[in-house]
């Protein structure tokens, strides 16, 4: 994990349930089958002219690219929770580009007698990801770019595959989005934001329930990523 997940909520939505505003979503349609490179929105904060935090819901492509990433160099997709903060890749972006990724569930697959079965993981309602994201200019735009970090699997997602994402409660929203370096005056303790993330993550990972789902999903390139009929369970 994670190659692929959901989110089927509108941006209104997403802007009312992270408290955020929002910028121009008309290209923004609810997605059942999320791909790397595909952009989708994340939630990050970051302190304007005044001072002040302000949160924001912005436009992204999965597959992280720092400033610093000679071009055709790698995206990588996820972050491992274990290094997030000493892997030379993802260290700057822990320690002040920190962003949530907001999804409905994710995909894994199991490789059976006939094929790769892809399953649908997912919680109660729109879950939270860690994630870690990166500004980069591209002539006069600058465009962003993010991961999702990852964990050893427990509980639904165990079942699957031994790697999940890293989900947040809502109660640390505000602590994993503080845009306060890590270690300077404002900003988290490095250790205490390491084990707020595995204790969080454990506790949502015991809510999270897994289905199989329909095979259309193993083909990126002809799968109607709109159709809601994409998390429906089916029998294996």
């Amino acid at each position: 994990m994670c190659g692929r997940f959901a989110l089927d909520d509108h941006i209104n939505t997403l802007i009312d349930d992270f408290v955020a505003t929002g910028g121009d979503y008309r290209e923004w349609v609810p997605a059942y089958s999320i791909a790397p490179t595909n952009r989708v929105p994340i939630v990050r904060e970051r302190i304007d002219p005044n001072g002040v935090a302000v949160r924001s819901i912005d436009s992204a492509a999965w597959g992280l690219k720092p400033s610093w990433a000679k071009p055709g160099g790698p995206a990588p997709i996820n972050a491992r929770l274990e290094t997030l903060a000493t892997n030379g890749m993802f260290r700057g972006a822990f320690v002040g580009q920190r962003c949530i990724v907001p999804m409905s569930g994710y995909y894994e697959w199991t490789q059976e007698s006939d094929g790769k079965q892809p399953h649908y993981i997912h919680g109660a309602g729109t879950l939270a990801a860690a994630g870690l994201y990166a500004a980069r200019q591209d002539g006069d735009e600058w465009k962003l770019t993010f991961t999702i970090a990852t964990r050893e699997a427990t509980d639904a997602s165990g079942q699957v595959h031994d790697r999940m994402p890293v989900f947040l409660q809502r109660n640390i929203w505000g602590d994993w989005l503080n845009p306060a370096k890590v270690g300077s005056p404002g900003g988290a303790d490095r250790a205490a934001l390491e084990s707020m993330l595995d204790e969080s993550s454990l506790e949502i990972a015991a809510t999270l329930q897994t289905h199989a789902v329909d095979r259309r999903l193993n083909n990126t390139r002809t799968v109607d990523r709109s159709d809601p009929s994409l998390i429906e369970p089916v029998m294996p």
